[in-house]
């Protein structure tokens, strides 16, 4: 038997015995009296309203609550451009529960913004609030010592996994393998909806993970994301849609995990819950005190929020992969299309990657065939900003097609863009002397920790040096590529720059149609997020929250922040010529699109020069081409992107 069938075989029998292999209800009710018997019952307040602190932003949703009625639902609404604030909102609505917190995410990482987010959530369950954590399991929690604690902290806090694979927390490389070839559609379906929702009353909804470079505490490369505060009947919307995934068969409890039930029952001892260690502990410290600070919560929460009534939260439903024919299966991506297939003058939509899916393409067609047709301009990511390379590769592909055939204008965010940096440079300083804990400034200096509601708590490693932090992100996990083509490690991080310094990259999902109808959620308009992962968010029809999300995508196009797509300039007319007919013709090919110059490239504002869009008679005077991947250094990643644009078009739909 040859090496390959050998391997293939081994592959297959490993298959047979993890489909097979689930926790047995005698194993299950084993785990389930463990917990129970050690489980921490110590409930710190005695109060109805348990010890919730006050905050503006509760109040503010709660008091929208009260004035709405069934014909005339009042809202507010408060985007979150911000990082900081997007962490502080967060910690401030959690400290302020009375009764329920309800979590919903893709990513749960265990660095400085996991920990945080989790302490805070326990100490409200400690208080007696009920607090309910839902995680897509490929991505999420698969640390057997923290499942052991978590399962066992509080009656008031369980935790759920969504579509485990092989009824694991965790995912081992033959489980991988085995998950794609046992399973597919199963294994590639993921939870990818981001949801915090408090009392049924305020919620949180757009595409920020639990992960410091979704708020900007990671040093090296940060993610340029948004996120609405709702506050209102939608809420209860929200409420709707978690207990729909809380209860699917895809939501399994701890103990009914196998490497998590194994752990629990040769585990008995009570766990404790060892204060946080945080990398950068003056930023935890700050945002604490941040999230008890009303005024500041008013200033930077609140000023620009809006009261408005037509706020909608969807939903696609879970396991839609189940329901392909059913549209309430994808509820959310059903409406997103239809709302971009209703524009009439304008379309400004944000996405991390520029692939669309048969649907959407579609539709920009009919739209771009309209008299007089929409303006369509997009704002994405570049090589160089990009951690999912793959993806990229077949934007890079499809380019001709989108300026010619759908008329977009393309803006690839550049990976040192001034304009993100500017925005959330608070985010990732460190605190003042005056403001650190223990009076110190400097993690190097202090070697104190800041445990819940800013207490010092032990020991941290220096910041100095080579020395790395105990919980550094484990995963480095793209962001939403955790598919076929998915992976972890080295592989995920970004292509090698020619420049150096802190790098931003596009995760934020957001669509304006006609400046009064705004989207702002986790669904990324590609293949993926149509067909496989379940999504959410929220649709407003408001000319103000309109204009304040319009304002935000078209800063990341600004010249200094983006780079703008355009066909090459025709230098010899007759070689153009011949060029663009062969590089159409490699286009088309599913496989080896090998021709390398391509239909478009990159351009640079030149001195001097204002602002053009493509198709101005001046442009080619004023902007100056940069080349296909500029700024990326030659590397694998370079070599990688060229041979998926010419050999992977099949796997467009499962990226």
């Amino acid at each position: 038997m040859s090496l390959r069938a050998l391997t293939l075989l081994n592959l297959l029998l490993a298959v047979l015995l993890l489909q097979g292999c689930v926790a047995s209800k005698t194993q299950i009710r084993r785990a389930d009296a463990v917990v129970a018997a050690t489980v921490d019952t110590h409930v710190n307040c005695d109060r109805a309203d348990h010890c919730a602190t006050a905050s503006p932003l509760l109040d503010a949703a709660t008091d929208a609550v009260a004035a709405s009625t069934p014909k005339q639902p009042v809202h507010i609404v408060s985007l979150l451009n911000d990082s900081e604030a997007a962490m502080v909102a967060r910690l401030s609505l959690i400290r302020a529960a009375r009764s329920s917190i309800d979590v919903q995410t893709y990513i749960w990482d265990e660095d400085d913004a996991g920990q945080l987010v989790l302490d805070e959530l326990l100490q409200a369950a400690r208080r007696g609030v009920k607090v309910r954590i839902l995680a897509d399991q490929l991505s999420s929690f698969d640390d057997m010592a923290l499942l052991n604690r978590l399962a066992r902290i509080s009656p008031n806090l369980e935790v759920r996994l969504y579509n485990p694979t092989f009824h694991d927390a965790h995912t081992s490389p033959l489980q991988w393998a085995a998950g794609i070839a046992c399973c597919f559609f199963k294994f590639n379906q993921r939870m990818h909806n981001k949801v915090i929702l408090v009392d049924d009353s305020a919620g949180i909804t757009g595409g920020r993970n639990y992960q410091n470079r979704y708020f900007d505490w990671d040093n090296d490369f940060d993610y340029v994301d948004r996120d609405v505060l709702v506050g209102g009947p939608a809420a209860k919307a929200m409420a709707d849609s978690f207990a729909l995934f809380w209860n699917h068969p895809r939501s399994v409890p701890l103990t009914h995990l196998r490497d998590v039930n194994r752990y629990i029952v040769t585990h008995p001892a009570a766990p404790d819950w060892p204060a946080p260690k945080y990398l950068h502990p003056q930023r935890v410290y700050r945002a604490q005190q941040e999230a008890s600070d009303a005024d500041w919560l008013r200033a930077h929460v609140l000023a620009d929020s809006i009261q408005t009534g037509n706020v909608e939260f969807f939903s696609d439903m879970p396991a839609k992969t189940d329901k392909p024919n059913k549209k309430s299966a994808r509820e959310f991506t059903r409406h997103v299309m239809q709302m971009v297939a209703s524009a009439k003058s304008e379309v400004i939509l944000q996405t991390p990657y520029l692939v669309m899916s048969r649907r959407a393409r579609k539709i920009f067609d009919k739209l771009h065939k309209q008299t007089p047709a929409p303006r369509i301009v997009v704002a994405t990511n570049s090589l160089a900003s990009t951690d999912a390379f793959a993806v990229y590769a077949l934007s890079y592909k499809h380019r001709k097609p989108y300026l010619k055939d759908y008329g977009f204008e393309i803006y690839e965010m550049k990976p040192h863009a001034p304009g993100p940096a500017e925005a959330n440079a608070y985010a990732s300083m460190e605190s003042p002397e005056e403001n650190a804990p223990n009076g110190s400034g400097d993690s190097s200096d202090s070697g104190s920790q800041v445990g819940s509601n800013g207490q010092s708590t032990g020991n941290v490693p220096s910041k100095t040096g080579n020395t790395k932090s105990n919980n550094a992100s484990r995963h480095f996990v793209d962001t939403e590529s955790h598919g076929l083509l998915g992976s972890h490690g080295s592989s995920s991080r970004p292509a090698p720059l020619l420049s150096s310094g802190r790098r931003f990259g596009l995760h934020a999902k957001s669509i304006v149609i006609d400046d009064d109808i705004a989207m702002v959620g986790s669904h990324n308009f590609d293949p993926r997020s149509d067909h496989y992962n379940t999504e959410a968010g929220v649709i407003i029809v408001d000319q103000r929250f309109a204009t304040q999300l319009r304002q935000s995508i078209l800063r990341d196009t600004q010249p200094e922040n983006a780079w703008v797509i355009a066909p090459r300039q025709a230098t010899v007319p007759l070689l153009s010529d011949i060029n663009n007919a062969i590089g159409s013709i490699s286009e088309e090919l599913p496989l080896f699109d090998l021709w390398p110059f391509r239909y478009a490239t990159s351009y640079q504002l030149k001195p001097g020069c204002q602002p053009l869009r493509v198709g101005d008679p001046g442009f080619f005077a004023c902007y100056q081409p940069v080349g296909d991947f500029p700024d990326v250094a030659v590397s694998p990643k370079m070599f990688y992107t060229l041979l998926i644009t010419a050999f992977g078009a099949g796997v467009t739909g499962i990226l």
